[in-house]
């Protein structure tokens, strides 16, 4: 299989063509931007301190509110470093809430709780039932249920699984009145210009509906008290910022994996090689590479090399190493299939 000579994304990735040195067009674009990535940062960085300050001035210093940012917490090593910078960095008051979807690693439950005691934050553990749950991913390897593009990006199972998260993540910041939400998205998953963006009511009951339509022909009415409701809408001044500070914090593996090992974070030895906390990711990422014959942290490890965040050696380790068979076999056999 032909696969980019930069970065590494292969022939099968929709889309894709490669000049004569086998560079694909994607990397041949991002060709001596390196500087205005830095200006990006240096912006966008500018930028969240003065979002800082005008919340600030907003609540009266801390006093109009009891916390300043939900962060949407994983347990992964991303997540975990992101909250911590929110906490130490920049001093802000951190509701974390973490979705359990019925295949949270062993581990990475230990981590949340040594990470969130050591900082010293609140933390809400959510999950929906598991009848539900189990429905939702099995029908997302059974057949497609969102835009093709959207599998550029994910695989169906994580999809489901994020809309969800995304949703009770606003829903959580709507209601306790929270203006900002944290996620710990790598430099790769989002561009630095989308690190800081006010949602949109319109655009968000768009975004959501897009999830939501096709979980309810497969889950019933059950699926909609997991999204916003009418009277969410009805309060605009109320949606929250969305803000991923790893698009323009410095971004190093093995840096992020020390610093998270001071507060007790331990890599899990039971997922696979695109996750820290997740025993379903290797069977998703198996079953999407079944059917469209890429893998689907393709583009985002593709997108962290050309930013020079990750080597090329590293990321082809990453995508292209088998998929662990027990993982696939253990999640199967919860689901069913």
């Amino acid at each position: 299989m032909r696969i980019c000579s930069h970065c590494i994304l292969p022939e099968t990735f929709p889309g894709i063509t490669f000049n004569s040195k086998g560079i694909c067009q994607h990397c041949q674009k991002s060709n001596g931007k390196a500087a205005k990535i830095a200006e990006g940062k240096n912006r966008y960085g500018k930028e969240f301190f003065d979002l800082l300050l005008r919340q600030l001035d907003q609540g009266g210093g801390h006093a109009g509110r009891s916390y300043d940012i939900l962060m949407a917490y994983s347990g992964g090593k991303d997540s975990t470093y992101t909250m911590g910078l929110l906490r130490n960095k920049y001093k802000l008051r951190v509701l974390a809430l973490s979705f359990d979807n019925g295949f949270l690693s062993e581990t990475s439950v230990t981590n949340i709780k040594k990470a969130t005691d050591a900082l010293g934050i609140d933390h809400i553990f959510f999950k929906p039932k598991w009848e539900l749950l189990k429905k939702m991913f099995k029908t997302a390897t059974e057949r497609e249920l969102f835009p093709p593009k959207t599998l550029e990006r994910a695989s169906t199972v994580c999809t489901s699984c994020m809309g969800i998260v995304k949703a009770q993540c606003l829903k959580f910041a709507i209601d306790l009145g929270i203006p900002m939400i944290g996620y710990g998205w790598s430099p790769g998953q989002a561009p630095v210009q989308s690190s800081i963006m006010r949602n949109n009511p319109p655009f968000v009951k768009m975004a959501q509906q897009a999830i939501l339509t096709p979980l309810r022909e497969v889950l019933g009415d059950e699926i909609n008290a997991y999204f916003l409701q009418d009277r969410h809408y009805k309060a605009p001044e109320k949606f929250p910022y969305n803000v991923h500070p790893m698009a323009w914090e410095y971004y190093n593996e093995n840096m992020i994996l020390e610093e998270i090992g001071k507060i007790g974070w331990v890599a899990p030895k039971d997922t696979d090689s695109n996750s820290t906390n997740c025993l379903l990711n290797a069977f998703a990422n198996d079953d999407h590479i079944r059917k469209y014959q890429f893998n689907p942290y393709v583009w985002e490890i593709s997108n962290m090399i050309r930013d020079g965040v990750m080597t090329r050696k590293e990321g082809y380790e990453k995508i292209y190493a088998e998929q662990p068979a027990d993982l696939i076999e253990k999640a199967k056999e919860k689901l069913g299939i």
